[in-house]
């Protein structure tokens, strides 16, 4: 049996870490860092923070936007800063002023205000403060310098008006017009792009076969959603939401987040349950898919998180054709109950092994076992049994014999750390065999600054036995040949050679015939007699000259099918 003592020096062996100088840039829930530019020997930024972190519209009188511009190398500020800062949501300016900060911490409290008439929303906006006489038209307000714990009483600049009463992406936009030390920055104007998001929340309701009604939250970090629909044949939930496809826009955004509350009440939504998401018909990483059961006795909460690498690999696999595409289609397909499994430890510090205030689930679904790859869900808890956000962590897979199977320490070797945002994450491992198995978790601290609060490390045991083989997909015979002909009828059409009918009739034979696999679609309500969109008739083009593979293609056909323009029976 493993000695617990001993454990605690293995783990801190295996994760002695760096002094941790966080420079890693990507906008989260209430926070965005930039990309660091060079400037004189330094790499300089500018970090945005919103306090409170998780704003819903309609719930908070103001918050504190935080903006600060420092040195990665060195976690530095620079001060004597000038700032002029920019808010824009959904390509629409909302806040533009200069504003003066002595110390590289700029603290600015926002009060949305809602009822805007003016044709431009910007001139709602009103700014309190007086001009600092270092920075002409830079406001300032003397008094107590503002830090974490006095934001209530310290002395910090206005600004009211139509910013966050509207949930979305919020663009913060910080050019660095002056800073007098270490340097003077006036030569060349050093420009940030920092994204936060706002929570709305959207109600809508399910009716169900028996004609129950189930009332549904969508709570959107993203844009409004719209076309929320509920498929009886699979209970899946689907809606979709304003979104720009292009790659160069898909660069800058980072995550998209979206939760789905349902109670748990309806049962296929009732904990326990598994599920399945898919955006614009591709399936994401099971990663991008969290299932909260721990927040509400009678919620569950399915959380989207939709980083910017899944976010690439659905434009790689739609190909071109989604770069013009301006909506993002989201839809959720509940699964089987698990019979789940865990193990739960609280973690220590690394100083003296005594308790912090953070306690680990570990849980996986039971038909897995030796031989298959196991998602194992890691959740962090504090003091009061609700999940920390923003954990960074990292955890390593360990058999009895202390043979390390894997060790999970994010993609920055120079910056530890796997980001659970909402305190819960899924690992994937290859268990070979049957057997006891340790993991060795630690936790690093929260948000930018590595928060050491919850910081510790920790073990737990598991035992894995044979698989039930329940888990594992069917076996599907591979699909016939696509006959030639059908490629030819795509080619003939895409060039205008043949009629829409003409192709649709050869899409039903495919799938009649079981040579062309449509995953489940919901039918749109269209007649069928739609225009169809020339980037359909790309596709088809592509796909007869073997420039995109059959499932791109197939994508095409999905939404024909849903938009109601094509109609085929299976």
């Amino acid at each position: 049996m493993y000695n617990k003592f001993s454990l605690f020096i293995i783990i801190v062996g295996i994760f002695t870490i760096p002094a941790l100088i966080p420079d890693v840039f990507g906008h989260g829930l209430g926070g965005d860092q930039a990309e660091p530019l060079t400037f004189g020997g330094m790499e300089v930024t500018v970090r945005t923070e919103l306090t409170p972190s998780d704003i819903t519209v309609g719930e908070v009188d103001s918050a504190n936007m935080q903006i600060r511009f420092f040195d990665t190398l060195t976690d530095t500020n620079l001060d004597k800063v000038t700032y002029r800062v920019e808010v824009w949501q959904s390509g629409e300016l909302l806040a533009r002023n200069l504003f003066y900060d002595l110390d590289g911490r700029l603290d600015v409290e926002i009060r949305p205000k809602a009822n805007c008439n003016e044709e431009n929303l910007w001139q709602c906006t009103v700014y309190g403060g007086s001009e600092h006489v270092s920075a002409p038209e830079a406001l300032f307000v003397h008094g107590e310098e503002c830090n974490d714990n006095n934001l209530d009483i310290c002395a910090r600049p206005t600004i009211t008006g139509p910013i966050f009463t509207k949930g979305g992406l919020y663009h913060i936009k910080v050019d660095i017009e002056g800073a007098t030390s270490p340097r003077t920055v006036v030569a060349s104007l050093l420009s940030y792009d920092t994204f936060v998001s706002i929570a709305q929340e959207q109600n809508f309701v399910i009716q169900t076969a028996n004609a129950e009604e189930i009332p549904v939250i969508v709570k959107t970090y993203y844009d409004d959603v719209d076309n929320f629909k509920f498929d009886q044949s699979d209970n899946s939930i689907s809606f979709d939401m304003p979104f720009d496809w292009s790659p160069d826009y898909v660069d800058l955004v980072q995550v998209v987040h979206e939760e789905v509350r349902v109670p748990k009440t309806f049962s296929p939504y009732a904990e326990g349950k598994q599920f399945k998401g898919y955006v614009n018909g591709v399936e994401i990483d099971q990663r991008a898919l969290l299932n909260d059961p721990y927040s509400y006795d009678d919620t569950n909460i399915v959380h989207f998180l939709i980083t910017n690498q899944e976010l690439k690999k659905i434009n790689e696999t739609l190909g071109e054709s989604n770069y013009d595409n301006k909506k993002m289609d989201l839809k959720l397909v509940p699964l089987s109950a698990v019979e789940k499994q865990f193990t739960e430890f609280y973690l220590v510090d690394t100083t003296n092994y005594e308790p912090v205030p953070t306690t680990v689930n570990i849980s996986w679904d039971g038909n897995y076992g030796a031989g298959d790859e196991i998602p194992f869900e890691i959740a962090f808890f504090d003091e009061n049994r609700e999940l920390i956000r923003d954990m960074k962590y990292v955890v390593s897979f360990i058999d009895e014999n202390d043979n390390i199977l894997e060790t999970f320490m994010g993609d920055d070797p120079q910056m530890p750390g796997i980001v659970a945002t909402e305190g819960i994450d899924i690992r994937k491992i290859l268990v070979p065999s049957q057997g006891v198995y340790r993991i060795d978790v630690r936790a690093l601290g929260t948000g930018f600054a590595y928060e050491e609060t919850y910081a510790g490390i920790g073990s737990g045991i598991i035992e894995i036995g044979p698989s039930t083989g329940k888990t594992t997909a069917p076996e599907v015979a591979p699909p016939a040949a696509i006959p030639a002909w059908i490629k030819n009828n795509a080619e003939w059409w895409a060039d205008g050679q043949i009629d829409d009918d003409s192709f649709v009739q050869g899409i039903q034979y495919l799938v009649k015939e079981g040579i062309l696999k449509i995953p489940p679609t919901s039918q749109g309500e269209g007649t069928g007699s739609n225009e169809i969109p020339s980037w359909i008739k790309n596709n088809a083009g592509w796909w007869a000259e073997g420039a995109i593979d059959d499932d791109s293609f197939i994508q095409g056909i999905q939404f024909l099918i849903k938009e109601g323009i094509m109609k085929v029976q299976s």
